[in-house]
């Protein structure tokens, strides 16, 4: 199921074939569609639209476009609407100087007044930015207070304006246009973490290939999805998945991720056996917001699955590709349930990964390495820095400065006795990438680099 979170259904293309293009995006699983208000006129109509149709839910703006024409009524014509639980949101609004259709002085002033209310009212705010980029976020940096939250819809701009956009914390969508032939946006959506990914059309324009030259619709919001998940090598599940979770959480549509222990990413099936680890990473969502790629997985230790419930959860898991035990606890901490599981794998013939921080030998006061002969295929070890006193300051080990040299010996033993061995790194800020390769390579393992800001 998607979610379309940028529409235009009052638009002239659109509303006279309205129940045509609500039928056409349900027979395509799209589950809700955000229709846009840009004045005082499509506020209302986009208000009227959201009321009658269960799956549509608006937001009421001020576009940039139309900036001249804003009055001193603009607030409470703004909050006559906020109270409405079909209204989801304010905007769109921001600056366009492309079109150049409203002086920028007023652009400026009704984007400010914008920003304003959408932080009186506690609603996020949908952003359009047309090269106008640094008076924009100069606007909500100013205006915001630091407590504006939103989304800058239809992202079209550099790396360096992409990471501007998520050190304000807003989230980002991008339209059809990235599955244009020869669309520049391609790096910056494999850059976009995709915990700040939402989807949208922006229809009636902006039509996807295969269907560039039709009128766009809600209906197309897969194109965007699967042309997301080809650049980010996940499944379109994931990326539906994923940014039905970013929706609830910007906008309050739909429901949040039910807790789990066992999730499919990709074509792998995930195994989290524990929440508890030895190490407390500085980059870690575990302990603020325990969802990997649209699932929850976060439990207490009274909720830690025994085997045969793993078992029970798995179902056919040769349906995928292999069986990862992670999450965001340590695996190892509960390793005699991670044999069993392990073993029953094994016997139905799928391939097993053990991802885990490496310091199961301390963990479990013994060398636990030849026990996972037959039984653990490959296993990916988070060795992040190359050096003992950079490795403390970055994981915050249980074990102190000890921990170090035993993902190391950990390490080793992995080589000696398992098929497959990996020593990873997050590229957080100051990591010594080039190091921790040679550091790996020199004990003969493999070495991949994870991005920080990408779980899972």
């Amino acid at each position: 199921m998607f979610i379309d979170t940028h529409a235009h259904l009052d638009f002239p293309e659109l509303r006279p074939n309205l129940e045509s293009v609500l039928s056409n995006a349900r027979l395509a699983k799209i589950r809700n569609i955000i229709t846009i208000g840009i004045d005082a006129t499509t506020n209302h109509a986009a208000l009227e639209i959201a009321t009658q149709h269960e799956q549509v839910y608006a937001s009421v703006g001020w576009h940039p476009h139309e900036a001249d024409k804003a009055g001193v009524d603009l607030e409470q014509h703004i909050r006559n609407f906020s109270s409405n639980p079909k209204v989801v949101a304010l905007g769109e609004a921001g600056l366009d100087y492309y079109r150049h259709r409203s002086s920028r002085e007023n652009q400026r002033s009704v984007f400010a007044r914008m920003v304003n209310l959408a932080v009186d009212l506690d609603k996020p705010l949908i952003v359009h930015c047309r090269e106008a980029f640094s008076d924009t976020v100069a606007i909500i940096h100013q205006e915001g207070r630091g407590k504006v939250r939103g989304v800058f819809h239809c992202f079209s701009g550099t790396l360096e304006e992409l990471k501007q956009v998520l050190d304000l914390d807003f989230m980002i969508s991008y339209t059809g246009n990235i599955t244009y032939k020869n669309s520049t946006l391609l790096p910056i959506v494999k850059a976009t973490p995709v915990e700040r990914l939402l989807l949208e059309t922006d229809c009636p324009f902006m039509t996807p290939v295969p269907n560039r030259g039709k009128r766009n619709e809600p209906a197309f919001v897969p194109l965007v999805a699967a042309k997301i998940a080809e650049i980010k090598r996940l499944s379109i599940e994931d990326v539906a998945r994923i940014t039905r979770f970013n929706t609830h959480r910007l906008f309050g549509i739909g429901e949040a991720p039910q807790n789990t222990f066992v999730y499919p990413i990709r074509n792998s099936i995930y195994i989290a056996l524990t929440s508890r680890c030895t190490n407390a990473c500085v980059f870690c969502p575990r302990s603020i917001q325990p969802v990997v790629k649209g699932h929850y997985i976060g439990m207490r230790a009274s909720e830690e699955p025994t085997a045969e419930q793993v078992i029970t959860a798995l179902g056919d898991p040769t349906r995928y590709d292999e069986a990862v035990f992670c999450g965001f606890g340590e695996p190892t901490m509960r390793f005699e349930t991670l044999l069993q599981v392990a073993r029953w794998l094994k016997s139905q013939g799928v391939t097993v990964r053990l991802d885990t921080n490496g310091q199961g030998n301390l963990i479990n006061e013994r060398n636990i390495v030849p026990e996972m002969t037959g039984l653990i295929d490959s296993v990916s070890i988070s060795l992040n820095e190359h050096r003992s006193d950079l490795y403390q300051a970055l994981v915050h080990s249980d074990f102190g400065e000890a921990a170090f040299q035993a993902v190391l010996d950990f390490a080793r033993e992995c080589v000696q006795f398992l098929p497959e061995t990996t020593l990873s790194v997050v590229t957080y800020p100051g990591v010594d990438v080039e190091a921790a390769r040679q550091m790996a390579l020199s004990i003969g393992a493999n070495f991949r680099v994870r991005e920080y800001n990408e779980v899972g």
